[in-house]
């Protein structure tokens, strides 16, 4: 399996969907769809409301999701408060891979979701909230649905129960699944088969391949994978990021890096509260919104929602909006010969547990704190255009935030240049993060995204 796996992420030629037609089916399928968004008023919705009991923003069904407030208090002094959302249950995000002409293809879907940029973006074969496919909606079960739900019946290549956006999501989490079918597949005319490596290209392109895919992409488990030694080398360009993934002296790494994260859960004396919205001191609660009296990150719109192609075509809900593009950003250098990669212990409020190792840096657009001598060096080296490996915009998930765009940099960087690192910052290798990410938790969905974007 890995030997295939490998073979398909180096596969960018004679395969079954060029590039060309991908970006013309979603091309096509863009100019055929009626999308229409607009802002609208809390006031005017019949389905969703302010609960003041409750202390959220919720739908009549109490299902799908509700918006309460989340204070954070170290020390009893209050130290940060914000809406969050509030979405208790565990939906799907499903790719079905299947072996076709001796190469491991995966069949993605041209998905549009209402808060998208750019109305479709490429998709994971199933991608479905609990309610979802449960039908609260009282629309159509998604298609597919019923492989993973039978996952059992096929070859599951992962299965992994994964965190969402921490600093909008309250301890939100997702089921990670790909799974290997070898019986023979309808595609549908909003699906088709890619390659890994042809998605890994795709990525390349702004907006296009979204946050759903690239999670569960990041997830497959190649430095746990059966190796037989034999040398695959040969379908890497970059020798030691090869190295870095069949690195298997990993005590070290591991267990400096669980020390550390270990010490901060046991030790972090910060409270986390859910509380009602109204008590919100810092933000104000208007029929358009939820808009923070400072400078912030994001607020809460509500829109009036039309779109063709989905399970239901019009409803509405809130969705969050960010301020400008945050960025993300992870820096990589070779150690005799082994690509390793910067990564910081990163706490975060809706955190499930407190805190995961995410990227070298992960800046929100609207920043309180002066710049970090890490974050200096950062783009000191991004300012030199030729270490910068990979630089793109691309999507958070556009079921719950409005239009939010990232952007995702790579970098290669010296140690020299990063000099001594600061507490919770370590240089680790590609298989000491792709072990830590078969566990529940341990990978912020920011770090996971940057690892889905490198090529062999």
């Amino acid at each position: 399996m890995l030997k295939k796996l490998i073979k398909s992420w180096a596969r960018t030629s004679n395969i079954l969907n060029s590039n060309e037609d991908i970006l013309k089916w979603v091309e096509e399928l863009n100019n055929s769809l009626d999308v229409n968004i607009i802002s609208n008023k809390l006031s005017d919705s019949s389905y969703w409301f302010y609960d003041r009991e409750s202390g959220s923003v919720r739908n009549k069904n109490n299902s799908f999701f509700a918006i309460k407030g989340l204070q954070v208090r170290i020390e009893e002094k209050l130290v940060l408060e914000q809406p969050t959302i509030i979405q208790d249950e565990i939906g799907y995000l499903g790719i079905i891979c299947k072996e076709i002409d001796g190469v491991i293809y995966f069949l993605m879907q041209a998905k549009i979701e209402p808060g998208n940029i750019n109305k479709i973006q490429i998709s994971p074969t199933i991608q479905a909230t609990k309610s979802n496919f449960t039908q609260q909606h009282g629309g159509k079960k998604p298609a597919y649905l019923d492989y993973f739900v039978n996952a059992n019946s096929h070859t599951i290549v992962v299965d992994q129960i994964q965190s969402e956006q921490s600093s909008r999501f309250f301890c939100k989490r997702n089921r990670n699944i790909i799974i290997k079918v070898d019986a023979p597949i309808e595609v549908l005319k909003s699906h088709k088969w890619m390659t890994l490596g042809q998605l890994k290209q795709l990525m390349r392109y702004d907006n296009l391949v979204n946050m759903d895919t690239r999670t569960v992409l990041s997830c497959i488990p190649f430095s746990t994978l059966k190796y037989e030694g034999e040398d695959l080398s040969g379908y890497f360009t970059d020798k030691a990021f090869y190295r870095s993934i069949m690195e298997k002296n990993l005590s070290e790494e591991l267990s400096t890096i669980y020390n550390y994260i270990n010490n901060y859960k046991m030790f972090d004396e910060t409270m986390n509260s859910i509380v009602p919205l109204h008590n919100l001191d810092r933000w104000e609660m208007k029929d358009d919104g939820i808009f923070c009296k400072e400078q912030y990150s994001f607020s809460v719109i509500y829109c009036d929602i039309e779109v063709e192609s989905r399970e239901v075509r019009e409803w509405d809900q809130p969705l969050f909006k960010a301020e400008g593009i945050a960025t993300f950003g992870l820096c990589t250098t070779i150690v005799d010969g082994v690509r390793k990669f910067l990564v910081c212990a990163k706490p975060e409020v809706g955190c499930f547990d407190k805190i995961e190792l995410g990227p070298t840096i992960q800046l929100e657009s609207v920043r309180e704190n002066e710049e970090s001598n890490i974050e200096r060096k950062f783009f000191a080296n991004y300012n030199q255009k030729e270490n910068v490996l990979y630089d793109v915009i691309l999507s958070e998930e556009g079921g719950r935030f409005y239009h939010e765009q990232n952007r995702n940099i790579i970098i290669d960087i010296t140690m020299e240049q990063v000099g001594k690192l600061p507490e919770g910052y370590f240089w680790v290798t590609y298989s000491t993060l792709n072990i830590m990410t078969q566990f529940n938790n341990c990978l912020n969905i920011q770090l996971r995204n940057l690892l889905s974007l490198l090529e062999v």
